[in-house]
């Protein structure tokens, strides 16, 4: 069997490979896939080659094909159906966390079943929806909070949508794309300009991959605010205010991300139960709206440079999908 994938090969430049694919191993199975999620954020850093080499082996695939910066295939986020290996799997729909391949193997307990309810379209947002639910967790947040997330992206979209669900919480996002707005506001926060975005806040979320998100991220926090820092920067070095007021309001800047998650759940979810939880949540047709524009897979080749960074003054899509035959 020959299966294609998408490969990054050079500085904004990705090219479709194509390669024999043996037959699943015992604990193997074969996927073809039938939708997936471009992460426009982390992999526009993996094109540009701006994955600093201390974090090769942190921030390689779970399914690793080639090596940092280049030729690397890189991506995670891939629906599909089971056509061979275990039989209890056998024509399932099935989540990986797999770079864009048309058919590929993977190994049995890194798949996950689709619950029946969530389409395939959706159903890319698992990794996203992951990185929420880890966010939460190290946030901690509390009934009746005053709220900001900075960065309306996919991450932080989706982290307001669940902040959004906690009883009595004052909750805002801001972002310069007012395009953005209307996705906030139905998934029940309000939405602003970052200059609008409101003082002496208990959390701030920040997930903008921007500088000064950050920064405002920080001015915004009140006394004892916690800010949770969602971006990840590459190899990019980041100017930040940490005189003025920083040791004066007592401020928490905290890490998070989805390689170890927050203490409070550490050993004691698994990562399929987390991916699991994660395709529970996507059950909310509103989350539609975070997915597109669609192309086919034969097509990501020429189109991938500029779906990860199009034009400056265009819409600007949010989880990019890519479809297969």
């Amino acid at each position: 069997m020959i299966a294609t994938g998408l490969w990054q090969v050079a500085p904004g430049r990705a090219e479709l490979r194509r390669a024999a694919l043996p037959e699943p191993g015992p604990d193997q199975v074969r996927v073809r896939a039938l939708a997936s999620g471009v992460s426009r954020g982390t992999e526009r850093l993996v094109l540009a080659g701006r994955v600093p080499e201390s974090q090769h082996a942190a921030m390689a695939a779970p399914i690793p094909y080639g090596a940092f910066p280049f030729p690397v295939s890189y991506g995670y986020a891939v629906v599909g159906v089971v056509e061979a290996g275990a039989p209890d799997l056998l024509g399932r729909r099935v989540f990986v966390l797999h770079p864009h391949h048309d058919v590929f193997l993977a190994p049995r307990g890194m798949v996950v079943p689709v619950p029946d309810i969530v389409p395939d379209h959706r159903a890319v947002l698992a990794a996203n929806m992951e990185t929420a639910v880890n966010i939460l967790w190290d946030a901690a947040p509390l009934v009746g909070e005053r709220a900001l997330v900075v960065g309306a992206g996919v991450v932080g979209l989706l982290a307001a949508y669940l902040l959004a669900r906690i009883p009595g919480i004052d909750l805002m996002v801001v972002d310069p794309d007012a395009t953005r707005g209307p996705i906030a506001t139905q998934f029940g926060a309000r939405f602003g300009h970052p200059d609008a975005a409101p003082d002496q806040r208990d959390l701030v979320i920040h997930a903008s991959a921007n500088p000064a998100g950050l920064r405002l991220a920080l001015a915004r926090a009140g006394f004892e605010g916690r800010i949770v820092e969602a971006s990840w920067f590459g190899d990019a070095e980041v100017a930040l205010p940490l005189g003025e007021a920083f040791h004066a309001k007592r401020l928490k800047l905290i890490s998070t991300q989805v390689g170890q998650v927050s203490p409070a759940l550490r050993g004691r979810r698994t990562h399929g139960e987390r991916l699991a939880l994660a395709l529970a949540l996507l059950a909310d047709p509103a989350l539609d709206a975070l997915v597109g524009p669609a192309m086919r897979f034969g097509d990501l080749e020429a189109a991938y440079p500029a779906l990860l960074s199009p034009p400056a003054g265009g819409m600007q899509p949010l989880c990019p999908l890519i479809l297969y035959p």
